[in-house]
């Protein structure tokens, strides 16, 4: 069966949606009561309406969250944080071209808004226009210097288009700015291991992983770049690591079973191999059913 290579995940992550406005009050010497203005009082319900969006988005309800965006713009039409925070929302439904149009009409009534870039990157990376997610990614860089999201996000870009020194300057800033930045980390090694730098790999996701011992990714990345020097019982340590941290893995299981069939261990790895299949992993899937895994279709 025909080994996986690693399974790279996007650190294209959503930044934090936008903070809600903190609102002045005038005090009444009299009665030390807090009065709010009409205006005010507006604004305050507009921030409510983000607000219960947030938490919704949170509770990964993007449609509910949508709606109380639309209730904040309603009253306040040039609220950019619901609007970056509806584009978010958009993205996580699918509508990436959606969410481009809110993340533009927040950077047209804030252009210094370097979130709204780089949310505007990730819906553009998404859509497969690299070129444009680099180029939001450092007009973010030049508002915010030390923004380390906006490097990460502009080497998985860079990464894509084959510029992959590029991309391993921009993971290395972006580690220089935050050294605790796991997923940093991680897509390096993933760089690294694709120029077959598979120690250099192994450095990078074992740093990931003593940042964020759960981060199941990096440990079957490292299990990969194991398998590729050739070390496939240290390699099976980490891809069983990844299972124990997340059970519904199909890729590790795969992975996993590449190793110990190396080893000879050909009835465990078909074990693996069908777990895999029957999680969802295609790629196992195909092999079971083609002439090479047939040894291991019919195996009881």
């Amino acid at each position: 069966m025909t080994r996986r290579t690693t399974a790279i995940v996007a650190a294209l992550s959503l930044l934090p949606l936008g903070q809600p406005l903190l609102l002045g009050s005038t005090t009444a010497l009299a009665t030390a009561a807090v009065v709010l203005s009409t205006q005010a009082a507006h604004a305050q319900s507009a921030v409510d309406h983000l607000n219960r969006g947030n938490t919704k988005y949170h509770l990964r309800d993007y449609q509910g969250a949508i709606a109380d965006y639309n209730k904040a713009l309603e009253i306040n039409p040039q609220y950019d944080n619901a609007y970056t925070n509806r584009g978010s929302a958009k993205h996580e439904l699918g509508d990436y071209k959606g969410a481009i149009v809110d993340h533009t009409k927040a950077i047209e009534i804030n252009p210094q808004y370097a979130n709204a870039y780089i949310n505007r990157g990730l819906a553009k990376y998404n859509s497969g226009d690299y070129q444009g997610a680099i180029t939001d990614c450092t007009k973010a860089i030049e508002i915010s210097p030390q923004f380390a999201l906006a490097y990460t996000n502009r080497g998985l870009a860079k990464d894509d288009l084959g510029d992959q020194q590029g991309s391993i300057a921009d993971y290395t800033k972006a580690i220089e700015i935050n050294p605790q930045y796991a997923r940093a980390y991680y897509n390096r090694g993933n760089v690294k291991s694709d120029l077959k730098d598979y120690q250099g790999a192994i450095a990078d996701y074992t740093k990931a992983i003593e940042i964020s011992p759960q981060f199941a990714l990096a440990y079957t990345n490292r299990g990969v770049a194991k398998y590729d020097l050739e070390d496939y019982q240290r390699a099976i340590v980490d891809h069983t690591k990844a299972i124990e941290i997340s059970p519904q893995f199909a890729l590790a299981f795969a992975n996993r079973g590449d190793s110990k069939r190396r080893l000879g261990n050909e009835k465990d790895a078909c074990t693996d191999y069908k777990k895999s299949a029957s999680l969802g992993y295609q790629g196992a899937a195909q092999w079971l059913n083609s002439a090479g895994g047939a040894w291991c279709r019919n195996m009881r």
